[in-house]
């Protein structure tokens, strides 16, 4: 009886541990020594581009195949447009506009050699939101290193937060 009484009192006082789920995907950056941090190598390197407005830093997240897809949703009214790699490089020129896309909390999925970013973002034009929408990037590892293989967006202007 003295042990069914121990062994009683030490199951009340040893700590219950409750078993914790993962995090679900898409919040927040991946550490950086993660297959996840080296699939988002390229797309931090297109935003950065994107806000010194090179497009040589641009390209080199991209494969030279590469291509973009815009779905454009203006006065009730959606519009699709595809480019080409050289067609999405011209939108990037010097200018005295300040640009900056924030991608927030990106959903990063890896099979292989492939690998998909998904996450809203928001655009800004010297510090004024301008438009908004989902980027999905594509990209694919060659000789060890992920490059961007197609970059689509929807664009809006209602809706966005900055």
């Amino acid at each position: 009886m003295p042990l069914i009484f121990a062994l009683a009192l030490a199951a009340q006082m040893s700590p219950m541990t409750t078993p914790v789920q993962p995090l679900p995907k898409g919040t927040g950056l991946p550490p950086p020594a993660t297959e996840e941090a080296q699939v988002m190598a390229p797309v931090t390197v297109l935003l950065n581009g994107i806000a010194a407005r090179d497009a040589v830093a641009i390209g080199e997240a991209l494969r030279p195949d590469a291509s973009a897809t815009i779905a454009t949703e203006q006065a009730g009214a959606s519009t699709i447009t595809h480019k080409t790699r050289a067609e999405l490089l011209a939108r990037f020129t010097p200018g005295p506009e300040r640009f900056q896309e924030r991608l927030g909390d990106p959903a990063i999925e890896i099979d292989g050699d492939i690998a998909m970013v998904w996450g809203p973002y928001t655009f800004l034009i010297d510090g004024k939101v301008h438009h908004c929408g989902y980027d999905h990037f594509d990209l694919v590892r060659e000789n060890g290193r992920w490059k961007i293989q197609n970059l689509t967006w929807s664009s809006r202007t209602t809706g966005c937060e900055g």
